[in-house]
Order: structure tokens, then sequence, then C-alpha cells
């Protein structure tokens, strides 16, 4: 392999040989780290996501490196809290691997001696908590006093003072024993189990799509129907992928509404109650017609002799048959019998 390098005189970073052969970073991971590595302190202090972008890495790209930077030593990410109580994400990216010690010692600032300091640590600075800014003005004493208290207030200058509360009247004596209950009041008796599975199942459908999302109550009205494919053989992960899949190119407008279609028009039908096979009947046993001892056996087809005698008695009833073959004249030849059939051929004149 042929080489022809000439070293850069301006506009160049320096690389460490354990970055560009590091056998577990990708290409993205070193091309990030280095980059980061040659920015000013000005442009530094900016979300690694940004550089990455300005160098087309993004989406899974972007994470791989990341990780990968992360699980190597190069990244380190900590939560810290400003002044106002507020929460950032500071990141720290190195040009050589560091534990989260020295990670966390480097965004300090407090390096210990005799440690080697990176060059390209860049931590996003933030004020320290507990020094804050000074106020604007010179100091001065708190005012006490001069405000009435509220009562005295507002009697003094309330043009309406608050009326005292009249006695409630007498209840009625007999009241209606039967109470209605509020609409949209949740009842007393609990919920069949089939029903309360439907309910849970259609508040579960929030997580899978968030065009599905179900209040209580609207979930209480659509789970008797949830229920019924419950009931009919489908379970609870069948019913959650039926409504979830092949929703509406243009998105769900009501959820409600897309639910109930659904759950009526795509009800399966109701399972066919299995038909018992009939079963065998059993023949009774009954006595065998062949020779010998008399012996019983079970008939399959209406037959009077068992296995064993019905194959004895075919194997003489063809031998018989052979017999027969045997003791007949053989068969005359075709032409004798075509003769005896028309009579002696005529001879030619």
């Amino acid at each position: 392999m042929l080489r022809h390098a000439i070293a850069p005189s301006r506009r160049y970073t320096k690389a460490s040989h354990d970055v560009v052969r590091h056998p577990r970073l990708t290409s993205d991971a070193k091309i990030l780290l280095l980059y980061v590595q040659g920015l000013t302190t000005e442009s530094a202090d900016k979300p690694l996501s940004e550089h990455a972008r300005k160098l087309g890495i993004t989406g899974r790209a972007y994470q791989k490196a990341k990780e990968l930077l992360v699980v190597n030593g190069f990244l380190h990410e900590r939560r810290q809290q400003g002044v106002r109580g507020l929460w950032a994400t500071a990141q720290l990216l190195s040009n050589v691997s560091l534990t989260p010690a020295e990670a966390a010692t480097v965004c300090l600032g407090r390096a210990s001696e005799g440690s080697e300091a990176p060059e390209t640590a860049m931590c996003p600075g933030a004020p320290d908590p507990a020094v804050g800014e000074p106020a604007i003005g010179e100091p001065v004493d708190r005012v006490v006093g001069g405000q009435l208290p509220v009562d005295e207030e507002r009697e003094k200058n309330s043009p309406h003072p608050p009326s005292e509360a009249k006695p409630d009247p007498d209840p009625d004596p007999d009241p209606d024993p039967e109470v209605k209950p509020e609409p949209g009041a949740a009842p007393d008796a609990p919920l069949p189990p089939d029903v309360a599975e439907g309910e849970r199942v259609l508040l579960s459908l929030r997580h899978a799509c968030r065009e599905l999302y179900l209040g209580a109550k609207e979930a209480r009205t659509l789970a008797a129907l949830a229920a019924e494919w419950l009931r009919r053989g489908i379970t609870a992960a069948q019913l959650r992928r039926v409504l979830t899949s092949e929703l509406p190119d243009g998105g769900v407008r009501s959820a409600v509404g897309f639910l109930r279609y659904r759950l009526v028009h795509k009800l399966p039908e109701e399972p066919r109650p299995e038909v018992p096979a009939p079963k065998p009947v059993v023949a009774a046993m009954i006595p065998c017609a062949g020779p010998g001892e008399e012996h019983l056996f079970r008939p399959a087809r209406g037959e009077e002799l068992c296995g064993p005698c019905g194959r004895a008695e075919a194997r003489r009833f063809w031998l018989r048959q052979r017999e027969l073959a045997e003791g007949q004249p053989a068969p005359l030849p075709w032409r004798e019998r075509f003769a005896a059939v028309n009579g002696p051929r005529a001879e030619p004149c």
C-alpha cells in the first residue's frame, strides 16, 4: 500500500491513535469525537445532538454512536440543577476514556494533582447554586405594621357586611325512601368478571395508540360490547390487537365512535356447541359356527365365523376351486372354436 500525506500547517486537529484505532468505536463515533475535539470553547457549548446533526449523523446512527461513546468512557452525562431550580443535562466528551469519578472531577473543576487533564474535555458550565446574583439597590430594613387586621378593615370599609347564616329548615320527616342515583355515578354492585376485563382492555388501548384514549366513563359504556367478545372465546390480547390494527389513514376522530363501530361490526360469530361423537355400538359375544371346540367371538359385520376359522374356511374353499379347475379339459385353440361355431371353411373353386 502506498501512502501520500502532507502535514497541514493550520486548521487541523490532533487525533490520538487510541481513538482512531479503537476497535469498538464506529466511524460515526470517531468522526463525532474528533469534530467536537476541534471546536472552540464558544462553539462547544451546545448539545452533542446538534453537532451530530451538522455532520449528518441522525436517527439510529447517532444513537448507536452515542451509546458506544458512553460505554467506552468517552462520553459522560449528568443531571444538574441551576440557580433557579431548572434541571439541565451536562455532557462531558473527552478524547481519553474516563471513569465516572474522573468525569465528575473534571466537570467540577477539581482535578487531582498528577492526573492527566484531557485536552478536549467539554462540559457546559453552570453557575454555582450557592452563589446568587446580588440584589439591586442598597439594603434597607423591613417595614412592619401600617396595615389593619382583616376583620377591622372589613367593618370599617365594607358597605355590605356579611349577613348571618340562616338556620336550615327542618328536614322532611317522611323523605322518599327511593333515592335515584346521580347520572354517571359508579354503581355499588361490582362488575361481572368479563365486563371488568373488557373495561381493562379498553383502558389499556391508550398505551398502544394515543388516538384511542378513553376516559373511565367512556370505557364503562363500551365494556359490555367488549365483554361479548370475551364470552365468545376471544382473549384479551386478541381483542386488543383487533382494536388497534388497521387504523384509518387520516387518523381517528372519535375514539368512542370508532371503537363502538368496530366492536359491533367485527363481532365474531357465537361458538357452535360441540356435538359429541356417537359412541360405537359394541356387539354381543356369539358362538363361532366353525369346527372344533365351542368358543365365542364378537362379530364386526355380522359374520358367523371367528377370524382363524374364517381364514381356514377361505383356504379350503380356494383349494376346492383349484381342484375343480385342474379336472376340466384344456380349452380349445381359437381356430378350432371359430370353426366349430361357423362350420368348415369352403374350398375355393
